[in-house]
């Protein structure tokens, strides 16, 4: 049987009696129906990952102990910041189950001029939730123990106006750039992607103005979500541990 990957919400502390979160309780013993004795794979974020066995099972709760620690080696060399302006439907969580596996560090979603999602209060504070959960998810199935954090949702011109250190770069089909033609900063990599029906001639404008470099993938203009991932790839290839 294949162990599965737990995201553990908490410190974990080897040959310490320690009870599962309401999540991997639900999805250990309700869904696969784990049971004492039975051996699991923990992690928390801290790059590490933990292998752990359930030692006592409840109709409400569990509780396993972790037997040994390792460190996980599978992030990627170059940080990415991925600022997605959000997308309707389950393309957005699409676009972020994906990142994740292709190394994504941290997510930005954000609104823009031509962005058709309107959430605001406690439906985006939900909508939050629920993305870090896909973020936790994602890590669960493709192995990584850092899990990316889901930053607060900002308003476009707000996020460019703030300070990096690193490169910035803006997908356009237009471009005359590939991505090729620019030096790796050792502080990391922003990337812009825009809405379904592009950044407006302004937006575009302002975020060159705030230092995102235009880059030219090829000749054809790509899907909101197909441009993000395309650029990631692309990114790992070029500076990260793809190919």
């Amino acid at each position: 049987m294949r162990v599965p990957r737990i995201y553990h919400p908490a410190s974990i502390n080897l040959q310490t009696k320690t009870e599962l979160s309401p999540d991997a309780f639900q999805h250990l013993i309700k869904v696969l129906r784990f049971n004492v004795n039975d051996n699991i794979v923990l992690f928390n974020g801290d790059g590490h990952n933990y292998e752990a066995t359930i030692t006592s099972v409840q109709k409400k709760s569990a509780h396993f102990i972790a037997t040994d620690s390792k460190t996980n080696n599978s992030e990627s060399p170059v940080r990415v910041h991925l600022a997605q302006v959000i997308s309707r439907g389950d393309r957005m969580d699409f676009v972020l189950q994906k990142s994740v596996e292709l190394g994504v560090t941290e997510i930005t979603p954000l609104f823009s001029e031509r962005c058709g999602v309107k959430l605001s209060g406690d439906r985006l504070e939900k909508k939050q939730q629920q993305w870090q959960k896909i973020v936790r998810s994602a890590c669960e199935q493709c192995g990584r123990s850092v899990v990316p954090e889901v930053k607060p949702a900002q308003q476009f011109s707000d996020f460019i106006d703030s300070t990096f250190a690193g490169l910035r770069l803006t997908l356009d089909p237009t471009a005359t750039k590939p991505l090729s033609s620019f030096q790796h900063a050792d502080k990391g990599i922003q990337l812009l992607i825009g809405p379904e029906g592009g950044l407006t001639d302004e937006e575009v404008t302002a975020a060159e103005q705030q230092g995102f470099n235009p880059m030219r993938l090829g000749p054809r203009v790509l899907r909101t979500e197909t441009a993000a991932l395309s650029a990631l790839t692309t990114v790992q290839y070029q500076f990260g541990d793809l190919g």
